[in-house]
Parts: structure tokens; C-alpha cells; sequence
């Protein structure tokens, strides 16, 4: 037992009364209606008030498990709350209710023991591992180990590596490296689960977070290396990731020679290591450094490593970061490389914000020519700009062609045009668009109808007004 069990937050019991709920007997989906118990503290919403409309049976399914998990969350007596319920208990229910439940750890752990008890129920790795995460989260150390002894003994239930994983990274995220090493050494012994490479990994990123590197990152991987253990793609990030953070670039790049020199080479070339380690320790003007010379040594970097460089970079609104990323973009596509639609959803919209239409045309451009469909976030933020600059006539036809080309607009994109029209002074164009908004199914805003109306009436457009006025009456029906 590594820490002792957190004492027990007692709270005072609510006056009760009874309502009538559906609620879900079973997996297949049987409904049922019975009288239930709760406290005046559960929101009429949580369960199905209405039951005249027609629903579903996941709607039935799903309003059970959200009236189940209030009763856990804030039932002081929930063992016997759920046992007047006459719940079938499975291992789904219960899983979904400890996911529902991931912030009360005590709760979810008595709802855990009532399951249990109940006849015909057994528990899975599923929602016994779900509870083990909840525990770790919160720091239930005591009560986590308790359980695992206990449902090895009884259940023969025993913990994934990625469990494992898992819990020798929360162990360092709460600062204590020592027992991270000490679930490591026991894993393969006591607690029956075999040390995987994802397990040394794990072990590794929390030694690499605590600046354990001499001390105890590399003797692991030497232990790897013993075992047979390949090191995959993340082995070597974690440890390129440690050594940037801590502005050590030269022992990362000597690390990664040791490692080719012993004939193992990462699965993505150093270099790419590298500069996503420096991205991820904020050093962006060494980043830019090392991408412009690769681009001189014509490298291409990897995609994955070139779209998170240029969404690092392009989050500054400064116009020489976006020049560097238009220019890096040309650059590599002249090598080689093909964007995806990733690329372009960080490229468009921060050329955008720069105010470099032509160069947000070009990029749309490529991107259609790739055989891609523009989705809203690419097309809207180069309407936007261009009603900015009172182009209101290349946005008109640009906009029917998104609506062809493109995915369809929805309201938001409405809402922005209907706005800059009224701005620009184009209240024809914007009514028009609310009539259209309209003829799709979308219901526009009240601010969106206030300002068509008034720009109408003050440009002598008494009648469309009118019109505009007798539009929404009809659909708001007042």
C-alpha cells in the first residue's frame, strides 16, 4: 500500500420525492417504467419527462445511464437508491457509468462495489480498468492498489500494459518518479503483466520529465537494448523532447548519432526529431534556422513535422512569420512534397488573417486542384477578408461558387456575410441572403434581421423591408 486511503466528504441528505421514470432493464434494450427515488437536487432533465414523444430505445438506453450516474454522483445513499431501481446490471451500464462519473472517484468506487454485489453480473477488463484510470486521476492511491489486489484474487482481472502505461505516467505527472520506477519493477513479477515497449516508453518519459538522464534514461535504454526491445518512433521523441526542453540541442543531435552508430535508426529521420522537439520547447527561431537550411540542403521534411512547424509559426498574427510560412510552403512543394488538407486548414485561414487575399486564392486554388472539397473554415475566412476590403462584388460570385464547389454554408457563414453586408452598406445583398438563409432551413438570428430592416428603411426600401419584417413574424411566430 503505497499512501493512505483520502477520508471519506460526508454531505447532508436532501428531502426526497418520487417520480416516474423509463428506464433501460438491459444491453438489448428492454424498457421499463417504474417509480424510482431521487433527491430534489436532480434536474428535471435528467431523465425522460416527456414520454407521450416518440423516442428511441437508445433515447430510453442513454437517459437511464444519465438518471443512474446523477444518483451516484449526488445520492448520499446510492446503494440503496439503485437497489429500489431494479437495475439488470452489465458490464456497458456499468462502464458508462464510471465514465460518466470521472470526477467522483469515492462514488464511482462504491457504484463499482454495489455492481459487484449483484446476482448475474461479472465484471470485464473494460470497466474494471475504466475505475483503475478514475482512482489514478485523483490520487486514490490507496484504494486503487486495494482493488487491484482484490479483483486479481477474486476476478483473476489483471491490468493491459496500456494501463500500466498509464499509471506510471500519472504517477510522474503527480511528482513521484519513485513510484513510477516502482511499478515498473514489480510489473513483471507481481503484478502479472509482461514490460512492454510502450511500458518502457512510459517509464522513460517520466525519468526524461524529471531530468533523470544520465541517471536513469539511458540505463533503461541500455535495458532495452539487452531485452531486444526496438526502439519505435516515440522512444526517440521522448528523449529528443527532454533534451530540447532543456536547451541541450548538441546531446540531443549526439544521442541520435550514438544510436545510428549502434545500427538503430528511428523510423522518422533525426532531423524531423529535432525540430519537433524544438517546437515543443517554444525555441522558434532555431526551428526557422533549421528548416531554412534543409531547404537549402534540399531535405524535405516529413509532413506530419512540416504542418506542425507551420501552425507553431503562423499563430503569430506578425506578417513576417506568415511570409516565412508562404515562403517554406513554396519551397518544400517545389521538392516534392504534397500538402494535405491539414496543410491547408492552417495555411488559409493564417494568410488570411494577414490580409494576403491573392495568396489565400492561390492556396484554395491548389487545393481544389488536389481533388479536395473547400470546408467552411477555408472558404469563410477569405470572404471575410475581402468584404474587409469592400470587394463585395468578387465575394457575391466567389460565394456561389463555394456553394457549388464546396461544403454547403451553414449559419455562422450566413451570419458573417448578412453582417459585412450590412456594413459595407450592401443591405439589397444582405436580404437576399437572409431570404436564402431562410429557404435552407437555417433560422437567422434577431441581429441579423434588425440590421436588414433598419438599412433598408433608411435607404428608402420600405417595402422590402416590410417584407423582411413579415418574414420573421412568420418564422418566429410573433
Amino acid at each position: 500500500m503505497l499512501f493512505p486511503l483520502a477520508k471519506l466528504n460526508l454531505t447532508r441528505l436532501l428531502p426526497q420525492t418520487t417520480q416516474t421514470l423509463p428506464l433501460v432493464f438491459s444491453s438489448s434494450h428492454l424498457t421499463k417504467t417504474l417509480t424510482t427515488t431521487t433527491t430534489n437536487n436532480t434536474p428535471e432533465n435528467d431523465a425522460v419527462s416527456n414520454t407521450n414523444t416518440k423516442k428511441t430505445k437508445d433515447d430510453y438506453y442513454f437517459a437511464a445511464i444519465h438518471h443512474v450516474s446523477n444518483i451516484v454522483r449526488r445520492d448520499f445513499y446510492l446503494e440503496r437508491t439503485l437497489n429500489k431501481l431494479g437495475l439488470c446490471v452489465t458490464s456497458e451500464l456499468v462502464f458508462r457509468v464510471l465514465r460518466a462519473c470521472s470526477s467522483a472517484p469515492t462514488e464511482s468506487h462504491r457504484f463499482f462495489n454495489w455492481a459487484l454485489a449483484q446476482p448475474n453480473y461479472k465484471p470485464t477488463s473494460l470497466e474494471f480498468e475504466e475505475l483503475i484510470k478514475i482512482l489514478a486521476r485523483s490520487r486514490k492511491y490507496q484504494t486503487l492498489w486495494d482493488l487491484l489486489h482484490r479483483m486479481n484474487k477474486s476476478q483473476s482481472l489483471y491490468l493491459s500494459p496500456e494501463t500500466v502505461s498509464f499509471l506510471i505516467e500519472q504517477y510522474d505527472k503527480h511528482g513521484l518518479v519513485d513510484q513510477a520506477v516502482e511499478i515498473f519493477n514489480k510489473s513483471n513479477k507481481t503484478l502479472n503483466y509482461p514490460q512492454t515497449l510502450d511500458i518502457h516508453n512510459s517509464l522513460l518519459f517520466s525519468l526524461c520529465q524529471a531530468k533523470l538522464f544520465h541517471g536513469g534514461a539511458y540505463p533503461l535504454i541500455r535495458r532495452m537494448l539487452q531485452e531486444n526491445l526496438v526502439p519505435n518512433k516515440r522512444t526517440y521523441a521522448v528523449l529528443v523532447d527532454a533534451w530540447c526542453s532543456s536547451g541541450k540541442l548538441r546531446e540531443a543531435q549526439e544521442f541520435l548519432a550514438e544510436m545510428s552508430g549502434k545500427g538503430l535508426n528511428p523510423p522518422v529521420r533525426g532531423r524531423d526529431l529535432l525540430i519537433e522537439g524544438l517546437l515543443k520547447a517554444g525555441y522558434l527561431e532555431a526551428v526557422k534556422d533549421k528548416a531554412r537550411n534543409m531547404a537549402k540542403q534540399r531535405f524535405l521534411p516529413d509532413l506530419q513535422t512540416f504542418n506542425s512547424l507551420i501552425k507553431s509559426i503562423s499563430k503569430s498574427s506578425m506578417s513576417t512569420e506568415v511570409n516565412f510560412c508562404i515562403d517554406l510552403y513554396n519551397s518544400v512543394c517545389a521538392l516534392g512534397l504534397s500538402p494535405d488538407i491539414n496543410t491547408y486548414k492552417i495555411m488559409i485561414p493564417a494568410v488570411s488573417r494577414a490580409g494576403k487575399v491573392d495568396e489565400a486564392f492561390r492556396l484554395l486554388n491548389d487545393l481544389v486542384e488536389r481533388g479536395y472539397r473547400p470546408f467552411l473554415e477555408l472558404y469563410a475566412p477569405v470572404m471575410k477578408l475581402m468584404c474587409k476590403n469592400g470587394r463585395f462584388d468578387d465575394v457575391f460570385c466567389f460565394f456561389s461558387d463555394m456553394k457549388v464547389k464546396g461544403h454547403p454554408p451553414n449559419r455562422p457563414v450566413y451570419t458573417m456575410l448578412i453582417t459585412m453586408c450590412g456594413r459595407g452598406g450592401r443591405f439589397v445583398e444582405a436580404a437576399n441572403y437572409l431570404v436564402e438563409m431562410t429557404e435552407f432551413g437555417l433560422t437567422p438570428i434577431s441581429r441579423c434581421f434588425d440590421l436588414v430592416t433598419d438599412g433598408l428603411k433608411n435607404c428608402g426600401k420600405h417595402d422590402l423591408a416590410r417584407r423582411i419584417e413579415q418574414l420573421e413574424v412568420d418564422i418566429r411566430g410573433v
